[in-house]
């Protein structure tokens, strides 16, 4: 028996977008706040150890920023919009549960400023990502 939620029980978003590896960017103005999804930390299960990027790095779209190490298993995080690195969210560092309890607020993980803002239009939007997770 699984303890996983159905997707009807998980949290979506309409103000964010959503990367097909299950990272969310949401446009702050000039800047991008980046998390992983409701979807992603229930199939995580309960996190140990969020592995944050140094601010100041730059990744590309797509590219792998950090890892979330779970009890079950480590997963990686994927950047879903080309930028560099402006602020993390250290908070992870003691209580990477945030991202359990609250992975579209207290629980995000980087801030980012992007390189081309039209790049979120390769992004998910809400229904985009729960049909992709339907398959």
């Amino acid at each position: 028996m699984s303890d996983k939620k159905q997707i009807s029980e998980l949290e979506f978003r309409e103000d964010i977008l959503y990367h097909k590896e299950h990272t969310w960017a949401k446009i702050e103005g000039e800047q991008v706040r980046v998390g992983i999804s409701d979807y992603a930390q229930d199939q995580l299960g309960e996190l140990i150890f969020i592995e944050l990027p140094e601010v100041g790095t730059e990744f590309r779209q797509g590219e792998v920023f950090g890892q979330a190490e779970s009890t079950k298993t480590v997963s990686a995080l994927h950047m879903p919009i080309s930028g560099e690195v402006i602020a993390v969210n250290e908070d992870l560092e003691n209580d990477p549960e945030l991202v359990n309890n609250d992975p579209y607020g207290k629980g995000w993980i980087i801030l980012v400023e992007p390189h081309d803002l039209k790049e979120s239009d390769n992004l998910l939007t809400k229904e985009e990502y729960i049909n992709l997770l339907k398959g």
